[in-house]
């Protein structure tokens, strides 16, 4: 076991699983990584399970040191990242030297990206899980986002030196579709209005959710239901008619009205929004989603084995 240092923290940096799941008949958000297909992928690089931690970075990146040699993996949003002054582009997978800075740089696509260290980052684990919810202060460094100054201890020794590898990255990063099927009992016409529009997404969105300015009306309900669970992926539409795509760190239950869910091969490319980006529905059978989450899941193996 080994130790990264955080120089520079970036916009919002937390550690991250898959989430805190089988908790929220008590309250407890799922929480965990927002694209499920990077961070998983950024595992593989590295030779760690699906399920190790990993660091999430949002927007603008986090500058380390290494105290130990670590393999390291980025994979998701679209990152220039230095190592120890050579460039490289993610995805990608190098060694980082005892001593050796990993700087992330200019972005180009995308909102997350995260970083895996072979070995996985060891933090205590709170309701069997690592992940990070800032609202409720459970997770990752003691509930918190990562900090200037901050040391994480991460990663397992690396066998050899390894050499640096960098693909392109998957078109699907940054795009703004997102296939939803509509969930029975709601009107037609709402879910027709909601795949009408096109929408931006608020400077108030984050990880619990994304406020969703349209470019056309979208009728909303009369007002508040009865509260029910809800799931990563739900579009809420509140009275006012202005939807909200709930995300990781989502409340878990609701009271408005959803009358669509973001499709499982989708979630990924919703991840990789940010506040001012674009981002329109478009309806998918149940019968297509299955196929798609096949195709997206395939695609990750590719390109896991490509990279190796």
């Amino acid at each position: 076991m080994t130790a990264i240092l955080v120089e520079k923290p970036g916009l919002l940096t937390t550690v991250q699983d898959g989430g805190r799941r089988g908790w929220q008949h008590l309250g407890v958000p799922v929480s965990g990584w927002m694209d499920d297909w990077s961070a998983r992928l950024a595992n593989r690089l590295v030779a760690n399970p699906d399920t190790h931690s990993v660091v999430e970075v949002t927007w603008t990146g986090l500058t380390m040191v290494c105290e130990g040699q670590l393999r390291v993996a980025v994979a998701g949003a679209v990152f220039d990242v230095v190592v120890d002054g050579r460039l490289l582009r993610s995805p990608m997978a190098c060694t980082v030297p005892a001593g050796g800075r990993l700087e992330f740089g200019t972005r180009h696509r995308g909102a997350r990206a995260y970083l895996a260290v072979h070995g996985g980052f060891d933090v205590p684990r709170v309701l069997d899980s690592r992940a990070t919810d800032v609202r409720s202060g459970l997770g990752g460094l003691d509930g918190r986002r990562v900090g200037k100054g901050d040391t994480l201890r991460a990663g397992a020794p690396s066998p050899g030196e390894g050499i640096a590898i960098e693909m392109a990255a998957p078109d699907w990063v940054g795009a703004p579709e997102l296939r939803v099927v509509k969930v029975d009992g709601h009107e037609e016409r709402l879910f027709h209005d909601l795949c009408a529009a096109g929408y931006r997404l608020a400077a108030a969105s984050d990880r619990t959710g994304y406020r969703l300015m349209a470019d056309r009306p979208v009728v909303g309900t009369p007002g508040a239901m009865l509260s029910q669970p809800v799931v990563m992926g739900a579009v809420q539409v509140p009275p006012d008619g202005a939807p909200l795509l709930l995300m990781a760190d989502r409340q878990t239950t609701g009271g408005y009205a959803v009358p669509a869910v973001v499709i499982a091969a989708d979630l990924p490319v919703a991840g990789q929004l940010g506040p001012g980006d674009e981002c329109r529905f478009v309806a998918c059978t149940v019968e297509v989603a299955r196929e798609a989450a096949i195709a997206r899941e395939g695609a990750l193996d590719r390109m896991a084995r490509r990279i190796r």
